[in-house]
């Protein structure tokens, strides 16, 4: 039976709500609880997940919506109080710190000192309205929110441009500038390495590479996944590697991206042509046919790090992969991979290599929830939006994880299961804790029926990151995984393991022509990478305890949506407030 609480104008983000629904779910006696904002499109997926109710109906986009499934009425009560003590326990850590807290944009600008730095995390309905109050504001935009239209990050990209402030997302995962973590993002060292990277688990892997390499990173500056398509035509990237190529602190330039649109990629490679830095570049699926003299076209995000790295020291570049060692007995029934990612780009980095491995042997089956199904083998990235509807992002969250860890025991094909642990900012404070049982669990299991298994798993972090990177390895060593230095060597020691082999290119340097373009960048992007940012955090709250922990001036703006959440009113306000020169 369905029932359904609503917490009238009881605005809390949607990461705090997700984790309270699985905390609340564990409790004996109830099915499922889904709690959420009551959103048009929460509400839709309050009812795709069976959890519609007439009096979902009533609930406004700031309101609090709880529907409990249980047989047991009384247990209704008892997620009540749960609920109250869980919210007032959010409410009494907010009022710790409420003089640095704004529910305005008037407030926050006061508050602020010399902001020049929005980030925003929140539903993607409103994200591109208060993305554009912050280029108004004067702003640059670190835009963490999802599902905002292609058309509106056009319209903000343009606008920034003509501004001199950039746009970094939406959907953009990580960032660090000047040495500050945004968002999903590990604890790096500073250095001469220069990034600019349209993937978010792809920085990650690349500069937590580097980072343990003993070198260090300037800038490393998200896009957002779309920026390198056709529509976007790169704004962010173009304008983010002329800074990089301005700031004489940078001596190496590292672009990586998902293969762009055709056009879009001859733009970025013939500014590249034009820079005079020694620059590499990952087109990740676009295996290179080619070097090119100041511009070395890297295969793997590891290889990308790894020349970096070299560059940076002066030596010739030279990457050479390399396997784990693994002791484990296959039976000729067990040939598959599995690979279950909380990280989209490793997700992707491991299908291109399967897919490489096996091309003549092996035909996809196209799925939707795949980045890659055959007839052996999957990858999926547990990241995409098929997954998290709902639900918290599987870096935050283990659930779905430890399901499909579960799950993969019926395979009795299954060779090899790959996963990844990225710790540091915004991550699960100690998710190989999470994982581990399983995986000891399903190693056991596997015995027990006659077989071994091989459970990979590789850890993308730092020695600084809060979770401690050599406690997380030793967690998953303890039970029974083997780890992998990086995605690369985990993906290739998976092949190996079921007789396959990745062939690394080999290609010659060749010299094309390119267009002369003018490398200078405005002076404000060039100030914002160059010092600590002072931002204005709409959003997640756990964004500002980071920002503040790396040195960073931070305002937190407790945000809410205005005139009830209808967006039309709301942005008649908005044209309004900005016409007039007011603030909201």
């Amino acid at each position: 039976m369905l029932y359904t609480i609503i917490k009238e104008n009881t605005y809390k983000d949607s990461i705090v709500l997700m984790l309270l629904s699985n905390k609340l779910s564990a409790i004996d006696g109830v099915n499922k609880v889904s709690i959420m904002m009551g959103t048009p499109a929460n509400k839709d997926i309050f009812k795709s997940s069976g959890l519609g109710t007439d009096e979902l109906e009533k609930a406004k986009p700031n309101d609090i919506v709880i529907v409990v499934d249980t047989e047991q009425e009384e247990k209704v009560d008892e997620v009540k109080e749960e609920v109250e003590i869980a919210l007032k326990g959010d409410s009494d850590s907010q009022n710790t710190s409420k003089d640095q807290e704004a529910h305005n944009w008037k407030r926050a600008m006061e508050l602020a000192n010399k902001p020049n730095l929005a980030l925003i995390s929140i539903p993607g309905q409103y994200a591109a309205m208060e993305a554009e109050n912050a280029l108004n504001e004067g702003l640059h935009v670190f835009m963490f929110s999802d599902n905002v239209s292609k058309e509106d990050e056009v319209k903000l990209k343009q606008k920034a441009h003509e501004k001199g402030l950039l746009v970094m997302g939406p959907d953009c995962g990580t960032a660090l500038i000047h040495g500050v973590p945004l968002a999903f993002t590990n604890n790096v060292n500073e250095g001469d390495i220069g990034i600019v990277g349209a993937s978010g688990t792809g920085i990650q892997e690349v500069t937590t590479i580097i980072d343990r390499y003993g070198k260090g990173v300037t800038n490393a500056l998200g896009t957002g996944g779309r920026d390198l398509s056709t529509e976007v035509g790169a704004i962010t990237m173009l304008d983010s590697i002329k800074a990089l190529n301005q700031d004489p602190k940078v001596k190496v330039i590292t672009v990586i991206s998902k293969p762009p649109a055709e056009e879009v990629q001859r733009k970025v490679l013939n500014l590249l042509r034009n820079i005079n830095k020694p620059v590499v570049t990952l087109f990740l699926g676009d295996k290179p046919s080619y070097q090119e003299e100041n511009i070395y076209h890297a295969y793997t995000l590891e290889e990308a790090a790894v020349v970096a790295v070299q560059l940076s020291n002066g030596d010739k570049p030279n990457f050479e992969p390399t396997t784990a060692d693994v002791n484990v007995v296959l039976k000729e029934s067990q040939v598959g991979i599995k690979g279950y990612y909380s990280g989209g780009t490793l997700a992707s980095e491991a299908a291109m290599l399967v897919r490489d491995a096996f091309k003549d042997t092996m035909t996809t089956e196209k799925s939707e929830s795949y980045v890659l199904k055959t007839n052996n083998h999957e990858i999926i990235d547990l990241g995409d939006d098929v997954y998290t509807k709902g639900k918290p992002h599987p870096m935050i969250d283990p659930e779905k994880r430890i399901e499909m860890l579960e799950k993969s025991m019926d395979d009795p094909g299954t060779a090899v299961i790959m996963i990844d642990n990225v710790i540091g900012n915004g991550g699960h404070e100690d998710m190989a804790s999470e994982l581990a049982p399983t995986i000891k669990r399903i190693l056991d299991s596997a015995r027990q029926d006659g077989r071994q298994l091989a459970v990979l798993a590789t850890v993308v972090g730092t020695a600084q990151d809060i979770q401690g990177y050599d406690k997380q390895i030793e967690i998953l060593k303890e039970s029974g995984a083997i780890i992998c230095k990086t995605n690369d060597q985990m993906v290739r020691t998976a092949i190996q393991l079921v007789g396959g082999t990745v062939e690394q290119p080999i290609v010659d340097v060749q010299k094309f022509d390119y267009t002369e373009e003018n490398l200078a960048v405005d002076e404000k992007i060039m100030s914002f990478i160059n010092m600590k940012p002072s931002v204005i955090n709409i959003g997640l709250k756990s964004f500002t305890e980071a920002l503040q922990n790396s040195g960073s001036e931070c305002v937190q703006f407790n945000w809410r949506p205005i005139a009830g959440g209808d967006e039309k009113l709301m942005k008649v306000l908005q044209f309004l407030n900005y016409y007039e020169g007011g603030t909201i």
